[in-house]
């Protein structure tokens, strides 16, 4: 398979994660006789410094033409007093409006030896596997421009979907709950929301087409209180844009650290856009130290997502799981009894893992 990838560092430890991310899909390439090309192009802040503008063309016709996109992280202290078209914020939504990238995929996986470091009870965490599905382009953060009133006292902020927005994502989210434990449930706040009353609608209307996922409905409040107290019971949630944003930050302390996050943002066509759910931290840029996990586990949900390649994309799973399981990890991460190593060294264990892995695959064919 041949596939041409866009990289977007952007800011911080964007640079050196995306390199770990270059590193693995080599090792993925060569082991499994793919070809990846690579074209880099400046997002966010380094953009602002280069260009004067978060958002290159250059970049966006590039983006436009890859089969896919990963993306380091955006922002720092550096452009906090930019105005507000030049933050480097606006780079990353401008992008995922660009390519129309409208379905937000993040995987939350509770790792067996970092359990001890969520503020949750190991035993309420344990075994939790869920994956949040987020409405990206619609809602409140893209309705008619908000607008203050009454000399600045009052404001309104316009919440607005269409069905065919919603149509999209809640097939979206039945699709990956078939690919996973055939449970989806849907949250919204359907008492109060007119926009939520459409949605469950859409939901219930959609059900009958995949016969084979079971679907239960939760109100955000309730969905906010059991992602807590009871992690275990979720397979797929699919929700709105507002609610997505929150709940999947919720969500994100059953692992006990951010730098185990990936995530997806989709098009319809498959195209998607890869990068980790932290920030670019910009306090250990350059230091060597930075967590590359969730950066190389976003590279696996470019290859399951985009290329279809799910084998490929669990032996890097695999790694990580395997790499953690032994103790090694970066200094981010509270593991017992472990060995505390670099960027660099924690993307060769992983990538040492993919290519012994495929040769245990070669001899196990060719001789048994």
């Amino acid at each position: 398979m041949k596939k041409h990838i866009v990289l977007l560092p952007g800011d911080g430890i964007g640079k050196e994660v995306i390199n770990s991310a270059k590193d693995v899909l080599h090792a993925i390439a060569e082991e499994y006789n793919h070809s990846f090309s690579f074209e880099t192009h400046e997002i966010g802040g380094a953009a602002i410094d280069l260009y004067g503008t978060p958002l290159p063309e250059a970049t966006v016709g590039a983006c436009k033409q890859a089969d896919a996109v990963l993306l380091g992280a955006v922002g720092g202290p550096k452009w906090d007093r930019n105005p507000s078209h030049l933050r480097p914020e606006r780079g990353l939504l401008g992008i995922r409006k660009a390519l129309d990238l409208f379905a937000n995929l993040r995987p939350i996986k509770g790792f067996k030896n970092l359990l001890h470091a969520s503020p949750l009870k190991e035993e309420v965490v344990a075994g939790s596997d869920l994956l949040i599905v987020r409405e990206l382009t619609g809602g409140l953060y893209f309705g008619t421009p908000s607008e203050r009133r009454d000399n600045g006292n009052a404001v309104v902020d316009t919440l607005a979907y269409t069905r065919k927005e919603i149509e999209r994502i809640v097939d979206k989210g039945f699709q990956a709950a078939q690919q996973r434990r055939g449970q989806l449930t849907s949250v919204d706040k359907a008492n109060v929301l007119e926009s939520s009353k459409l949605w469950r609608e859409v939901v219930e209307e959609k059900k009958a087409q995949y016969p084979d996922v079971k679907v239960d409905h939760l109100l955000v409040d309730a969905a906010a209180m059991k992602l807590i107290t009871s992690p275990t019971q979720f397979d797929v949630i699919v929700t709105e844009n507002l609610f997505g944003d929150i709940l999947s930050d919720e969500a994100s302390v059953l692992t006990g650290s951010l730098g185990m996050l990936p995530s997806a943002s989709l098009r319809e066509d498959g195209l998607g856009l890869y990068e980790p759910v932290h920030g670019s931290a910009p306090d250990i840029a350059g230091k060597g130290i930075a967590n590359p996990v969730a950066m190389i586990l976003s590279t696996a949900l470019m290859l399951r997502y985009s290329f279809n390649l799910d084998d490929e994309a669990k032996v890097i799973e695999d790694a990580v799981q395997s790499i953690l399981d032994a103790g090694f990890h970066t200094g981010d991460l509270q593991v017992q009894d472990g060995r505390i190593v670099g960027t660099v060294e924690m993307t060769k264990l992983i990538v040492d893992y993919i290519k012994s892995q495929n040769a245990s695959k070669c001899i196990a064919s060719c001789y048994f």
